[in-house]
């Protein structure tokens, strides 16, 4: 297990398997430090199944449709591990391997080779993900990675949160804002439409703080600058006052509200983690990008470098 720890007294403890964040453990409003992410107590929970607990998600991801794309006239199947489509890397992305670690100070480096062909992907892909915990209690994470060939890469975290605490109930009363105009629709099997749809009077709008209240599991397409660091997203949660800030680089957050949880997996607090136990915001390029000419390409070629960064800030109010 890897830790660190900064002068505030945050800590976060790291699995080189999969780059699992296992636990966050921040302070209330009353200086009473409690772990906020789902997970398990020990390293062989995360080797059974379990939904991404913690984990960096790659080749790509989200979904992809079909579990297929085209790249320079070639096509390319890829595992299909969600139904007839392709979910967060397939049968075994990158959550489920052993990653390079070291500890610098207050950055944890992982990196791993992803060969050729992987769950049907072209090119020998060289990944790096750090995280670097401030003393202004940022987790800053920077994904890096290289091909030999033209491949697609979408790189991103999925940490499950519960400001009150992990295993304490559910998140349906955090007060959350996307600062994002426009969504993308999906169909019933959950792969995007193509279209860019305003929020304006619909569910999705959380340009104004409010409560979460039900399900959601879908692509915000975030305001402002290709490539710019922008306020992404903002959770706060009323009885101890934490809240989690959001910063990236990327044009789209994936906001999941725990909803295939059922309470059959038992976490660090020794209770099953029930439906809508912790929530996702999972920064990225958008879901089936590959197969969405007007979406931001996610297609890296030889001789170019992916660089994301994204930075989730904790606090009270």
């Amino acid at each position: 297990m890897l830790k660190l720890r900064n002068r505030t007294g945050v800590e976060i403890a790291v699995l080189p398997y999969g780059g699992i964040i296992t636990s966050i453990a921040t302070p209330d409003r009353d200086g009473q430090f409690a772990d906020i992410v789902l997970g398990f107590n020990d390293a062989r929970g995360y080797l059974s199944d379990h939904p991404y607990f913690g984990a960096v998600i790659g080749r790509y991801g989200n979904r992809i449709a079909n579990a297929r794309f085209v790249i320079d006239g070639l096509n390319y199947m890829l595992a299909a591990n969600h139904g007839r489509h392709h979910l967060h890397g397939g049968r075994r992305g990158f959550d489920k391997h052993e990653w390079d670690s070291t500890v610098d100070g207050d950055t944890i480096a992982l990196r791993r080779v992803s060969p050729d062909g992987e769950e049907g992907y072209p090119g020998r892909l060289e990944a790096a993900v750090s995280y670097r915990l401030t003393d202004a209690n940022e987790l800053v994470i920077t994904y890096t990675a290289q091909t030999d060939q033209a491949t697609h890469v979408n790189l991103t975290q999925h940490s499950y949160f519960n400001l009150r605490g992990e295993g304490d109930g559910d998140v349906l009363d955090h007060e959350v804002t996307i600062n994002a105009a426009r969504f993308t629709p999906v169909d019933e099997e959950l792969i995007p439409t193509g279209r860019l749809a305003p929020v304006e009077g619909t569910r999705f709008d959380f340009r104004q703080r409010r409560a979460i209240r039900e399900s959601y599991d879908h692509n915000w397409v975030l305001d402002g600058g290709d490539g710019e660091l922008r306020h992404a997203a903002s959770v706060r949660e009323r009885t101890t006052g934490r809240t989690l800030d959001v910063f990236t680089t990327e044009p789209g957050l994936q906001f999941y509200t725990g909803n295939f949880l059922d309470g059959s997996l038992v976490g660090k607090s020794g209770r099953g983690y029930a439906r809508h136990g912790g929530f996702c915001l999972e920064t990225q390029h958008f879901p089936n990008s590959p197969n969405e000419p007007s979406f931001p390409s996610t297609l890296l070629r030889p001789g170019e470098q992916y660089r994301t960064r994204t930075i989730y800030r904790f606090g009270v109010s």
